[in-house]
């Protein structure tokens, strides 16, 4: 059997299926539904779905067939009328059957309950308490096995692709290295690649980085809208009309294997924080990328997020706006703290969004992952996982943690590079050469005046030279038509024509000096 493609929504009294069925006989189909359930088949097609709300067969329920567009139009009535159904676009939550919604874990904790209580699903997270990190002892896993990935809930994967691996992830040797000890070889690596001369390159000659800090993603554009409707009516909104799945991502969505996590409170919380670092990596990559995702996209994602990178595990939320600040700073291309600040910003409206948002944002990185090697194999570690589990996260728990997100507050300080010393050291030296350049201007300001004397000295040198050379010309002209000049007069002129000084040390001029002998 294939499962179709196809697409739900609502209105308050009605909600409506649309199915896609190219190869099906339109007047050869069986349909059947009652309360959350509904079936279709129409060879070769078979589909089930578990709504998230009840219908009923009243009469008023009608199907139509579109021959040009080969789909099938179902519409249903609801039994409560202007119920809203939530998660008419979490596909693959919807193609699971009704039983594994209320299946009991098959493992069981000894003197625990075997499954979570719908008290402990309804729980809301405390974020803004302090969190103790946890201490692994030896009873906590087998000897020399830790465990990493999406609720740490995988092992012993590195020790079967050490080869694969080791070119996705920074720590070497997972599977032997408890968490505390992950944490302090990250710290080391990222203290050994800060360099301060490219991050105070980026902070002042910042216009490139400046013009990709204009782009706006989809999510700004959804974002608006779904403010603008919020102050026009309390109502909730269907998803669909603010997050839009291509039918790419919706068969996608349709090949994911729809399964139940096995999570205690401590394996939640890391759950969300590491999906506060996988989403504030992307948002990097999207907006320096201006939204053109490129071959750099993987490692940007993967290389800024601690938790794909070094398998890291959060305790609370600013732990993890701390480690993604730092990241920035030591390893892509652009390395300016207005960036961290973008991708906050950016996370916070995709969690407001709510799961809609983060699903479609959680799917393009399995994209990104999918066409890239050995990159892929971060989805079997994390993103499919998490693909599959936010469909049934509540959508209150995501606006709790956008609003605890937003009120977390990052500075250069918390970062550990010393940032706003180095700021200042530049902005001095800055000055500096403010200050050498403005002298040099002054100094070239006068240059001119000083050469304009020199050159009228010149000048009148010249002019002085000219004339004795005029007044000598002169002469020898004299006496040339006289034709009487006796050697004395001769040498009497030459001794004329250099400067004399007198007696007293004074120079006089050589036309005073010279006397006629006739």
């Amino acid at each position: 059997m294939i499962t179709p493609a196809f697409e739900l929504s609502q209105d308050p009294d009605f909600l409506t299926i649309i199915i896609e069925v190219p190869y099906a006989r339109a007047s050869e189909f069986d349909l059947y539904f009652e309360g959350e359930d509904f079936k279709f088949y129409s060879k070769p097609y078979f589909l089930r779905l578990t709504l998230p709300g009840r219908i009923v067969e009243d009469g008023r329920e009608k199907a139509s067939y579109n021959a040009d567009k080969r789909t099938l139009t179902i519409r249903l009535p609801k039994e409560s009328p202007g119920q809203y159904f939530e998660g008419l676009d979490m596909v693959t939550s919807l193609l699971a059957p009704k039983k594994s919604r209320s299946a009991k874990h098959l493992v069981e904790e000894i003197g625990a309950s075997a499954a979570l209580s719908e008290e402990e699903e309804e729980e809301e997270f405390e974020w803004e308490i302090e969190q103790t990190p946890y201490e692994e002892t030896a009873e906590s896993f087998p000897p020399l096995q830790y465990c990493y990935g999406f609720g740490n809930l995988r092992s012993g994967v590195f020790q079967r692709l050490q080869d694969e691996l080791s070119d996705v992830v920074d720590i070497k040797d997972p599977d032997k290295t408890p968490v505390c000890e992950r944490r302090k070889k990250r710290l080391a690596a990222e203290a050994a690649k800060f360099d301060p001369d490219h991050y105070l390159a980026d902070s002042f000659e910042d216009e490139a980085i400046q013009h990709v800090l204009k782009y706006k993603p989809w999510w700004v554009e959804a974002h608006e809208k779904m403010t603008a409707l919020q102050g026009k009516s309390h109502q909730k909104h269907d998803s669909n009309t603010l997050v839009v799945f291509t039918e790419e991502e919706k068969e996608q969505l349709r090949r994911f294997t729809n399964k139940s996590y096995l999570l205690d409170k401590r394996s939640r919380h890391h759950v969300y924080l590491s999906l506060i670092d996988i989403l504030l990596a992307y948002c990097y990559d999207i907006c320096v990328n201006e939204g053109d995702q490129n071959v750099e996209s993987s490692w940007n994602v993967r290389k800024l997020s601690a938790t794909l990178c070094w398998l890291e595990c959060f305790y609370d939320i600013h732990d993890v706006l701390v480690c993604f600040g730092r990241r920035v700073l030591c390893y892509p291309l652009h390395r300016h703290f207005d960036l961290v600040t973008r991708a906050l910003n950016d996370t916070v409206m995709i969690l407001q969004l709510g799961r809609a948002a983060v699903l479609k944002c959680l799917l393009d990185i399995h994209k990104i992952f999918r066409e890239s090697d050995p990159a892929y194999l971060l989805n079997d570690l994390f993103i499919t996982d998490y693909c599959v589990w936010i469909q049934k996260t509540k959508s209150k728990k995501l606006a709790a943690l956008s609003e605890s997100l937003q009120k977390t507050t990052l500075a250069k300080s918390h970062l550990g590079f010393e940032l706003e010393e180095l700021e200042a050291a530049a902005r001095l030296v800055q000055e500096e050469e403010r200050q050498l350049k403005a002298a040099a201007a002054v100094s070239r300001q006068q240059l001119p005046s000083s050469e304009s004397e020199t050159s009228d000295s010149e000048e009148s040198s010249s002019t002085s030279s000219e004339t004795e050379g005029s007044d000598s010309d002169e002469q020898e002209s004299s006496a040339g038509e006289d034709g009487k000049i006796n050697s004395s007069q001769g040498v009497l002129q030459e001794e004329g024509t250099a400067p004399l000084i007198d007696c007293n040390g004074l120079r006089q001029d050589a036309n005073t000096s010279m006397v006629e002998y006739k």
